[in-house]
């Protein structure tokens, strides 16, 4: 009999561990959210969202209001387009609010900010954003700071 309840025991403590386990997974993976809270979408256009990535936060201010549900790209203009789902609870956003790309942390994940503006006029589903800045590319600064450095070095043995 004791060594019955010592096995249901064991039993417990590792399902319970499991559960854990899946709750930490989906909690870093960004699968926490599996309501639906029937937001609204905004869109903004980007030139480069770097490693941006479907389920990436939204923030505003530090406060996540929603996450990018979806990234295309325009074949007309080769730009992407990031489609944001924001919970219904922040439907006041200004239409002059401004989309940036940050990177968070020491691992690079990246995520979208909204910075709010002054206008009166609020944004309504499926509307765009217009003021965006893309993503800070560092390979791309680094190019260019080489480049320059390069040419500079060139011009001066002249």
């Amino acid at each position: 009999m004791q060594k019955r309840r010592v096995e249901i025991a064991v039993g417990v403590f590792v399902v319970l561990g499991l559960a854990a386990l899946v709750m930490l997974a989906m909690k870093v993976s960004n699968l926490s959210a599996v309501t639906k809270d029937n937001g609204y979408l905004l869109k903004a256009r980007f030139s480069n969202i770097g490693g941006l990535k479907v389920r990436a936060p939204v923030l505003v201010g530090g406060v996540r209001i929603g996450k990018v549900a979806e990234v295309i790209l325009d074949s007309k203009t080769f730009e992407a387009i990031v489609v944001m789902d924001i919970s219904n609870k922040y439907n006041n956003l200004p239409k002059d609010t401004s989309a940036s790309i940050f990177t968070a942390g020491l691992l690079g994940e990246q995520y979208l900010g909204l910075e709010p503006g002054g206008d009166t006029a609020v944004l309504r589903d499926g509307e765009e954003v217009k003021l965006t800045q893309s993503a800070f590319v560092l390979e791309q600064v680094l190019g260019q700071f080489l480049f320059s450095k390069a040419s500079g070095d060139k011009a001066s043995h002249e």
